[in-house]
Formats: C-alpha cells, structure tokens, sequence
C-alpha cells in the first residue's frame, strides 16, 4: 500500500468558471499566496459538441468559444505572468485530436481545439528566452470519461439524449498516465489514443487528400447514425 506524503496544506482547491474571466486573476494569486509558486497548469476545461451546423445556433458557437478557448487562454495569461518572473514553469494543454483534424457533428469542438493549437503554438516561439517555461499540447483521441453527457447541442437549452456505448474508448488512467509522460519528457504535442484514430491523425498530418476521402466516408456514416438517434 503506498502511503501518501501529501498534508492538508499540500491540497488547495478552489472553484473556477473558465467563463468568468475576471475572476482569474483573484484565482492565480490566492493559489500563489497558498503554495508561493506555481509550477505546472494544466488546462483541462471545455465541453464538446454533438449537432450540425446547419442545425446550430450561433449562441452555441459562441459559447464554445468563450469556454473551450478563451477562458484557457485567461487563465493561461495570468499563470505565465508569474512563470516568467521565475523563468521556470510548464503550461499543459489539454487540446484533442479534433485539434489537428476536422469531424463532422463537431464544427464548433473542433474550430476551438484549432483555435488552441495556433494559440499555443504562436505562444511557444514567443518564449524563446525563457527555455524553462514549456508550452505542451495533448491531443487525445476518445477517452472514457463524461464528456458526452455534457455536450453542446444545436441549442443552449438543450442537452444530449444519447451517450452511446463508451467501452471502444482508451480508459481514463491510461489517458492521465500517458499526459503525465509527457509533461514529465517536456513533449511539445502528444497524441494519446489508439487505433484506428491514430492512424488518422498520421494520415491527416501527412496525406491529407487521402484522410480528407476517409473522413467524408466515415462521417457520412456518423451523420446517418446521429440523424438515426444512435
């Protein structure tokens, strides 16, 4: 049995809305004031999507936006401020591999990822002087976990009726596991998630032609199963 060495004091928590994003920086400074240093942030908030965007109502796209993106990058904002006092820090982004190609029944999911993936990818090379601060994507792929029960759908209201089966997904130990890794070996951008989904990121990055005639296959099946309530 491995016996933890953490005391209260090792544990603050505090409760965060990644949509208020005047509140981020009360929150930065009460985690500064509590442990006087911030070494690693892990961006992991955000929602998905599940509906078309002829369906979809613009107030969805926007609300996306403010979560997935631009609460990160407020947050992220205030963190650096004090990685670059101490020229030291990593900042860990939890992205998808919706980041770095395009689904259907996602445009909005994936816009955000993309969005992201620019942003922190401009960030690194701004960067430049300060080596010890790194900037890390992860990309998963499907992963067990409750985000399909709290996606955006074509309105604000509404809420999805249909989780479907999540057991083809990578278990969520594995997924953590594999980011730790990865924070741990400064990787710039991991992809975590098994095939065949690997395989279309390869393909996406490296023959896109053929990734785009695979996905318009593959996505005209998702669609006819969505439209079928599956």
């Amino acid at each position: 049995l491995e016996i933890s060495s953490l005391s209260e004091k090792d544990i603050l928590v505090l409760r965060l809305d990644l949509t208020d994003r005047s509140s981020h920086e009360a929150a930065t400074n009460s985690v500064l004031k509590h442990f006087g240093k911030i070494d690693v942030l892990v961006n992991n908030g955000g929602r998905s999507q599940r509906s078309l965007f002829v369906d979809t109502n613009l107030d969805v796209y926007n609300a996306i936006i403010e979560l997935n993106y631009l609460g990160t990058i407020s947050l992220t904002k205030y963190v650096l401020n004090h990685m670059i006092q101490r020229k030291k820090g990593k900042i860990v982004t939890v992205s998808s591999v919706m980041g770095i190609m395009g689904a259907p029944l996602a445009t909005g999911y994936c816009a955000s990822k993309h969005a992201l993936q620019g942003f922190f990818n401009s960030l690194r090379t701004e960067l430049t002087d300060y080596p010890e601060i790194s900037v890390i994507q992860i990309c998963p792929g499907p992963v067990q976990s409750q985000i399909i029960q709290n996606v955006f759908t074509e309105n604000l209201a509404k809420s999805i009726e249909n989780s479907g089966d999540q057991s083809h997904k990578m278990p969520t130990d594995r997924c953590a596991r594999l980011t730790l890794v990865s924070m741990a070996n400064d990787v710039k951008e991991a992809w975590i998630s098994d095939h065949p989904y690997l395989a279309v990121c390869y393909l996406w990055q490296y023959a896109p032609t053929w990734a785009w005639w695979l996905m318009n296959r593959m996505g005209k099946r998702r669609i006819q199963n969505f439209k079928s309530g599956i």
